[in-house]
């Protein structure tokens, strides 16, 4: 639906399982960006279209620090703090980061992959030992996530009910649901037990090598990080490793599982995992709109659409990884797709720092659900499987799979 001046609604509607709305497609076929009215904060345009979706992302003249505030045009009633790496701009975010990047890095991260890989194991055992049928988001994809990023920042994995509880409210696009007071709550309550670690590690005369201690290092040693930054960091990591990779494991499951042939594939040609999780990335929807708006400082030109300064742009990269003239049968999963890198972790200066750790983790958790349980397949038919809704996040809430026990694969 849209006004009589043409702005659109958006999002455009609750998503359907891992349907793109057909509005992106007719969008990017058309010339200009969309102008579109979101349920909090002003308007603001839409850039749809692969080049432009990059352009935007990597041009400096579009601010995402000027966005913050209860202006800003988002999906979500949390209004964004102004000291993550998400909300910042450079120099203070490119301070920020490096903080954290080395944690982050490809070496750093191949290091970890060992104990994904017990982790996942571990897990699937237990999966194993319960026989079927299980709810693989409950007991795989969640626990998955949370025990890597558990290890990764040092943060004790007996507290994980919280988080998710906190995390839930905080992805939260309900405002009938979710009031303010649940979101200050919710992000009040998470800082402060973060703020709690970090005292806790002040406390220890043993240097740990967890990133929660390279924070408090930057912080206490080399006066890097002021203490709301420091605990703003530890938030984004622990949201961003935990759920998002949680529900990227459900929906990889999910996109598999109603695709045996992609299944048989794999187990056949285990080499294939890498660029199937790259492919898998770029086809699966993982967010149910676009966010994170910018604000452009100067009177410019986007896909043939003149912003003015002052005004926002949001970037969707769902409807960037299905643009029909950068890949070849968008709609088709090929894992032996030659096209241009996806944007599902973004790009430019705000590329997720976390992409190398959730490559990793994916790569793990394919590989071994394939290899360990070659006829696994969904318990319930597909109408039944119940999805999130209201929430910036796609994904089954539960995932119901079974297998034959002993069995042998189907050729």
């Amino acid at each position: 639906m849209s006004d009589e001046s043409g702005t659109l609604n958006y999002p455009f509607a609750e998503p359907a399982g891992l349907a793109v709305h057909p509005n992106y497609a007719q969008l990017r076929g058309r010339t200009g960006l969309a102008r579109v009215r979101l349920p909090y904060g002003k308007p603001a345009w839409l850039a749809t279209r692969y080049d432009d979706v990059k352009g935007m992302l990597s041009d400096p003249r579009f601010s995402r620090e000027q966005a913050v505030g209860e202006d800003e045009p988002r999906v979500m009633p949390y209004v964004h703090r102004p000291d993550t790496l998400t909300t910042m701009d450079p120099p203070r975010h490119s301070r920020l980061r490096r903080v954290v990047a080395k944690a982050f890095s490809s070496r750093h991260i191949e290091t970890l992959r060992p104990k994904t890989e017990l982790i996942v194991s571990r897990l699937l055992d237990a999966m194993e030992e319960h026989g079927p049928p299980v709810d693989l988001m409950h007991s795989f994809a969640l626990s998955t996530s949370m025990l890597v990023v558990c290890e990764l920042l040092g943060v004790p994995f007996e507290d994980r009910k919280r988080f998710h509880e906190w995390s839930e409210v905080l992805a939260s696009t309900a405002s009938a649901n979710v009031g303010a007071a649940d979101l200050a709550q919710a992000n009040g309550n998470l800082r402060a037990y973060l703020a709690d670690l970090i005292g806790d590690r002040r406390r220890e005369h043993e240097s740990a090598q967890d990133l929660l201690s390279v924070i408090v290092a930057a912080r206490d040693t080399e006066d890097r990080l002021s203490e709301d930054e420091m605990i703003s960091l530890a938030w984004s990591v622990l949201l961003a490793g935990y759920e998002i990779t949680a529900y990227e494991i459900g929906d990889f499951a999910y996109t598999l599982l109603t695709r045996p042939h992609l299944v048989h594939r794999l187990r056949d040609q285990p080499d294939l995992v890498v660029p199937a999780v790259e492919e898998l990335l770029r086809q699966v929807p993982l967010t149910s709109a676009a966010f994170y708006a910018r604000v452009a400082t100067e009177d410019l030109e986007l896909g043939g659409t003149l912003v003015r300064a002052g005004e926002a742009v949001l970037a969707s990269m769902v409807s960037a990884n299905r643009d029909e003239s950068t890949y070849v049968d968008a709609d088709v999963v090929d894992f032996d797709r030659n096209d241009v890198p996806h944007l599902a972790f973004s790009y430019g200066i705000h590329h997720c720092l976390g992409a190398q750790l959730a490559r990793m983790e994916l790569q793990v958790v394919t590989r071994a659900l394939v290899q360990r349980f070659p006829t696994l397949r969904l318990a319930v038919p597909i109408s039944d499987i119940v999805w999130r809704s209201g929430s910036i996040l796609r994904g089954p809430l539960e995932l119901p799979v079974t297998w034959q026990e002993g069995g042998v694969p189907s050729p």
